[in-house]
């Protein structure tokens, strides 16, 4: 039997809204320690300190062209300029364009001494000996100047920025190998219940697939963070109790589904209490109305969420994703919102902020969303095809078609 008894009276719990919750699991953990990283292995994370490029770029005047380096008051049509030598890209040597010459050029290779233009090759006659002006161009033309996109000292990006590839390649092309940012965070996730069975596992009469920790794992990774472990424990307090003693020697933060409610079984909110550290709540929002926070007994944080599947996803996307991502050290936390046009009608409780899944539609000339599977937080059908969370203030209870609403875009990826 699991190690649990019916309560006789379950003591009231605070009452939150979304954004006080959302505010007391923020300022559970700040980022993580500093670490100096090698470019290739820095994508997705956040910079700690500011970063200035430590050269001009372009580094000197190049061609933009494949073509001819010249002197602009040599350009005539129908002239013949005599070539004085070749430049391609790498070429190191100091070279100089006497006047009435040409010296033939490729994409990126510096500009030699005396020339100002360059004469691309399709507006010649190609020569190699000497070549002859078919067209001419203005002065100036398809150079790139030294300097003219990033200047030495200048400042590139800034502390809390997430590394892209682009950022990458700027900071590459700049003379940075290794950039100071937040080291990922570690997370564990701990699910809970008797009746889980791993996917792909045979089901026994009462028993289903678990999903919520393979769910939270790959949400928390998209989020930034490293997951150390996913582990799954039946309905026992001292078995709970164990694994999240074993995690937070592992993990920087640990999130739990399931058994936070105010059922008998509930262990997750008994082993939580047992530590001394937790928080039982009640946030006025649907799904997720259960929620809890603590720190274990090493000061470990962890997050509480429900064990219905949508409940969970919800949870972890307002509560844990914007914790993840601040110690993560990223300037921006909370994923884009927008206002969008529902299609359909909707409904929602009064007194709760409703966090419906939707379907995100931008191929219009404005948004629209519509709604997706059924109120239930047991419902994960229509979970896979969301890309949205339609947000609902706690007064609205009816919207009908064509009205605005706010949209959380869960398709923006910014880790």
């Amino acid at each position: 039997m699991p190690d649990a008894a019916p309560h006789a009276a379950v003591p009231p719990r605070p009452v939150r809204t979304l954004d006080e919750h959302a505010a007391a699991v923020l300022a559970l953990a700040g980022p993580t320690p500093v670490q100096a990283v090698p470019l290739a292995d820095a994508l997705g994370l956040a910079l700690a300190t500011d970063v200035a490029s430590t050269v001009d770029l372009p580094p000197w005047d190049n061609s933009a062209m494949d073509g001819y380096a010249l002197r602009a008051t040599d350009l005539v049509a129908g002239a013949v300029l005599d070539v004085a030598d070749d430049v391609p890209a790498g070429d190191t040597r100091s070279v100089h364009v006497p006047a009435g010459a040409a010296v033939r050029i490729m994409t990126g290779a510096p500009l030699p001494a005396g020339a100002d233009t360059v004469l691309p090759v399709e507006r010649t006659d190609g020569g190699t000996g000497r070549v002859r002006v078919d067209d001419v161009v203005a002065a100036g033309a398809h150079v790139r100047r030294r300097g003219e996109d990033v200047r030495a000292g200048q400042v590139l990006l800034h502390a809390g920025d997430v590394l892209g590839a682009g950022a990458l390649g700027l900071l590459a092309a700049t003379g940075h190998g290794r950039v100071d940012v937040h080291r990922r965070p570690r997370v564990a996730v701990l699910s809970t219940g008797s009746e889980l069975v791993a996917a792909g596992q045979p089901l026994a009469h009462g028993q289903i697939h678990e999903s919520n920790g393979v769910q939270l794992a790959a949400a928390a990774r998209a989020a930034g963070a490293e997951v150390v472990d996913v582990v799954v424990v039946p309905d026992d307090v001292r078995a709970v109790q164990d694994a999240l003693a074993a995690l937070a020697a592992r993990a920087d933060l640990v999130v739990t589904t399931g058994g936070v409610s105010v059922g008998a079984y509930d262990v997750v909110r008994d082993a939580l209490t047992a530590v001394g550290a937790a928080e039982l709540v009640h946030v006025r929002v649907q799904p997720g109305r259960p929620q809890a926070t603590g720190r274990l007994a090493d000061g470990t944080p962890v997050v509480a969420l429900p064990g219905n599947p949508v409940s969970a996803f919800v949870s972890f996307e307002v509560f844990v994703r914007p914790l993840v991502r601040h110690m993560l050290g990223a300037s921006r936390t909370r994923r884009r919102t927008l206002r969008a046009r529902l299609v359909g009608e909707v409904r929602s409780p009064q007194g709760r902020r409703q966090l419906l899944r939707g379907a995100l539609d931008l191929s219009g000339p404005e948004p629209r969303v519509a709604a997706v599977g059924g109120p239930g937080s047991h419902l994960l059908g229509a979970l896979a095809t969301a890309d949205a969370l339609i947000d609902l203030p706690e007064p609205v209870t009816h919207v009908t078609p064509g009205q605005t609403v706010t949209v959380i875009d869960l398709r923006e990826h910014d880790a």
